[in-house]
């Protein structure tokens, strides 16, 4: 691990959570920890990291136990069943005890030398969330991820070109004040429009989107799809009555 007490602390970070959800990501989720951790190692802020297993089904938990073993820095996370991607974010942010918190998928699928641009940002922003410059998704994928980002900045008034990126930055603050329900997709979108409608300052930025090249995604099963619209119309109707 990268001795970090002689290097200079980044602009707006005083310390930081980084987590990542997981399920079935045993192909992924050592490069991708390996990966922050050295990152982060050069950053120079007090961190931790936090591996959130949701019910996989494959050796992603032995994977992660191992990690955890060998870092004093890595918190393992254990679902003792598939509850949810929006589940699995719930769990980081409740484990998370650093001021700032970031997180991004475990597939791999961005690049973490994009997170210390953002840090000094967070002098003056409540979230950076961004949005991917060059998505590497099949048109059906992105077609359908235009769509529910229209459909949900329609319903919440807001303003946002990819609701669902991965690559998400906040203050931990503004979690104490905001219950989450979303177990399922719509997570990404419910923490948005609850800030929203906070009045927190939130800007957006675009980072790169690399394709997957292990493992299998599950986001768009039907199942998953589903359970996001019956989550979207019930948050629709708590926040705007």
């Amino acid at each position: 691990m990268p001795d970090t007490a002689t290097r200079p602390t980044s602009p707006g970070a005083d310390s930081l959570s980084v987590f990542f959800p997981c399920y079935n990501e045993q192909d992924n989720i050592r490069r991708v920890y390996e990966s922050a951790a050295k990152v982060l190692g050069h950053i120079g802020v007090d961190y931790e990291v936090i591996l959130v297993d949701d019910g996989s089904t494959d050796q992603t938990p032995h994977i992660i136990d191992a990690i955890a073993d060998a870092d004093p820095r890595v918190t393992a996370v254990h679902h003792p069943t598939n509850l949810g991607y929006g589940a699995a974010i719930q769990s980081g942010i409740r484990a998370a005890t650093k001021t700032l918190v970031f997180f991004t998928d475990g597939d791999g699928q961005f690049d973490l030398n994009e997170l210390p641009p953002l840090l000094p940002l967070m002098k003056e922003q409540d979230i950076v969330s961004c949005f991917r410059l060059n998505r590497q998704d099949g048109l059906l994928r992105k077609f359908n991820a235009w769509c529910w980002t229209s459909l949900v900045c329609l319903l919440f008034r807001m303003k946002f070109k990819d609701i669902n990126c991965a690559f998400k930055l906040y203050r931990r603050r503004i979690f104490d004040d905001m219950e989450l329900r979303s177990n399922g997709a719509l997570i990404n979108a419910e923490i948005l429009a609850r800030a929203t409608r906070r009045r927190y300052a939130i800007t957006q930025v675009g980072v790169h989107h690399f394709p997957r090249t292990r493992g299998q995604q599950t986001g768009a099963h039907p199942r998953v799809i589903f359970r996001a619209f019956r989550e979207l119309f019930k948050l629709h109707q708590q926040i705007n009555g």
